[in-house]
């Protein structure tokens, strides 16, 4: 997995502790897609992310566009699970 400098930030501010509700969703999105990660559209805001064997569904913020603090935990737990860390 090689990420660019915007997406190796964006990993590091997920990581950090407490959570940030500052992290633009769309910069989410495409740190998942440099980890290697399927992003599929769902039903109304949901977004399905497969990564590796792992599989999660969350919710896209609108109408802001910043990730809430709990997404951004989600987000961490998730990339943890999938073998994803600082």
């Amino acid at each position: 997995m090689t990420l660019n400098s915007k997406q190796t930030k964006t990993l590091q501010k997920v990581f950090e502790r407490p959570a940030h509700s500052s992290i633009v969703w769309a910069d989410i999105v495409n740190l998942l897609k440099g980890c290697g990660a399927e992003i599929l559209q769902r039903q109304g805001s949901r977004v399905c992310v497969k990564l590796g064997d792992q599989r999660a569904v969350f919710h896209s913020p609108h109408p802001q566009k910043e990730a809430v603090k709990g997404a951004v935990n989600d987000i961490r737990a998730f990339l943890k699970r999938a073998g994803i860390e600082l």
